[in-house]
């Protein structure tokens, strides 16, 4: 069941955690046998090229242009071999053995082995990074022998091998972590080497051709520069004058502008916004603890009215959290709340709320003007009053997780089963910061971790089910994420990751 399917946790709204800065470069184009330089326009710059305190998402092309990750995910959703050449785990799935390639060397020259990968593992378990919890499961790591990995568990985790294409693969030399300007200067063996002299932090990374790399053959450009645009007119600008090949786009205002200036948008559904019901509890919002109220929330909003008012019309409307591409995808349940005011009116009468409530929610400007009068407006249509709260860009996730606000309006990643269930749905669960528990939900969790894959499909759908029938959360839809190409670049979406991989841009011929 647990194939790598879908992206692991990591923000959708990385870019509201940074203040605008424009950026800046040339673009320019490969011929197809490695020449040319490859212009890239990112939403969010890295705050450390520590493998312990990297993240993924958004930031990837720039840890991924330095290192390489012990296993590769692809934009077919499989997992392949990178790093390591084979895996393979025991009975009971505790123990996951990594057999690593012989022939891999870092920028500094040193050769790749099993303590290198150890080194980088324990700095990231023991670190504080923000995917510290992807080693919660990982009890020790040990190197046997130079070409091989061993990972004890304390329990199975099924998301594990999709978290080592990701931040828990990567691999840096283990000398380098000790340095002091491990910050700023990468020794990793990936396709590229940062050049410092040229890179201007948070603002726009250089990149030079690693002339040992192992494999070449996704060496598509011998440059590779990564410019970041927090502000989509400033992205749009760089697309028009051609100062870039490919470019993340923030949000889909844009896209006929793009298209008019010559360029490709590849898009997938990467991610959900919605409403985040978490204060089920009732602990400070006493009201979101019965469940028709949080029904009648769901009931309440006319999700295509929104995908068309807020998100220009690019995506799916749906009331389930869990990507197409899981086994507990549902169909059905993309319409299981209709929009139904009368409905919604009911449900607050039956909850004893009839002459309505109060909630607070907080907003922030990143996610766009037209979003939160509509949400205020279509609750209000049914009784219910959204105090909005304005927060600070960098306070935002900051609060919500604290936690301050006993539901908000949220942009997140749609993970696969388990990583989706570790993210926002499990006691300990990021997005679950009042700890809710339901013993039913608990017990669909246990079954899923220690089930075989049969047992994990059958029960992750059950599980969906149940939340959704509980309204855990308020889905709007699945939105459209868009990278725009120039005429002379193609690349391959990722149906896993909001930023494709560097690997796969390319020059067209």
């Amino acid at each position: 069941m647990f194939r790598w399917k879908a992206t692991a946790a990591a923000l959708a709204v990385a870019a509201i955690a940074l203040t605008g800065c424009a950026a800046s470069g040339g673009s320019g184009s490969g011929d197809g046998d490695g020449s040319g330089t490859l212009t890239l326009g990112a939403v969010a710059a890295p705050t450390t090229f520590d493998p312990a305190g990297s993240e993924w998402g958004n930031r990837a092309p720039f840890y991924q242009a330095v290192y390489d990750t012990l296993l590769l995910a692809t934009p077919e959703g499989t997992i392949d071999p990178y790093l390591a050449t084979e895996w393979s785990y025991n009975d009971d799935n505790t123990v996951l053995t990594l057999t690593l390639r012989d022939d891999v060397t870092f920028s500094d020259g040193s050769e790749l082995d099993s303590a290198d990968v150890v080194a980088t593992m324990q700095r990231s378990k023991d670190g504080t990074g923000p995917d510290k919890g992807y080693f919660t499961n990982v009890a020790t790591i040990e190197a046997p022998d130079p070409q091989t990995v061993v990972l004890t568990l304390s329990a199975p985790d099924p998301a594990l091998l999709s978290y080592l294409t990701r931040t828990a693969g990567l691999v840096a030399a283990s000398e380098s972590l000790e340095s002091a300007d491990l910050d700023t200067t990468p020794v990793g063996s990936g396709p590229y080497v940062l050049d410092t002299s040229a890179t201007v932090t948070s603002t726009s990374y250089a990149y030079t051709k690693n002339e040992d790399y192992w494999n070449p053959d996704v060496q598509h450009y011998d440059n590779l520069v990564i410019n970041v645009f927090t502000d989509p007119t400033a992205a749009l600008n760089a697309i028009k004058a051609g100062e870039a090949n490919g470019v993340k786009l923030i949000n889909n205002d844009n896209l006929a502008e793009v298209e008019g200036a010559g360029w490709t948008i590849n898009a997938n559904e990467l991610d959900f916004q919605g409403l985040l019901l978490l204060d089920r509890a009732g602990t400070i919002q006493p009201e979101l603890a019965d469940v028709k109220v949080r029904q009648a929330i769901n009931y309440a909003i006319d999700r295509e009215g929104m995908l068309k008012a807020a998100a220009a019309d690019k995506g799916t409307a749906t009331t389930q959290v869990f990507p197409t591409t899981s086994d507990a995808y549902d169909t059905a349940l993309d319409e299981y709340y209709t929009f139904d005011p009368d409905k919604a009116k009911e449900l607050l009468e039956e909850a004893g709320y009839g002459d309505g409530l109060t909630l607070q929610m907080p907003t922030v400007q990143a996610f766009g003007g037209a979003t939160y009068p509509l949400i205020q407006q279509q609750l209000a249509d049914v009784g219910i009053t959204i105090e909005g709260v304005e927060v600070a860009p960098n306070n935002f996730i900051a609060d919500l997780l604290a936690p301050k606000y006993g539901s908000s309006f949220m942009a997140l990643e749609q993970n696969p089963d388990w990583q989706l269930i570790q993210f926002m749905i499990a006691p300990t669960a990021v997005f679950n910061p009042f700890h809710y528990e339901d013993p039913q939900v608990n017990e669909y969790i246990e079954q899923i971790q220690f089930g075989d894959e049969a047992t994990q499909a059958e029960v992750a759908k059950e599980l969906n089910t149940y939340i959704v029938e509980q309204a855990w959360f308020a889905p709007f839809y699945r939105v459209q994420g868009s990278v725009g190409t120039d005429a002379n670049t193609s690349v391959e979406m990722l149906p896993t990751n909001a930023f494709p991989n560097i690997y796969d841009f390319q020059p067209k011929q």
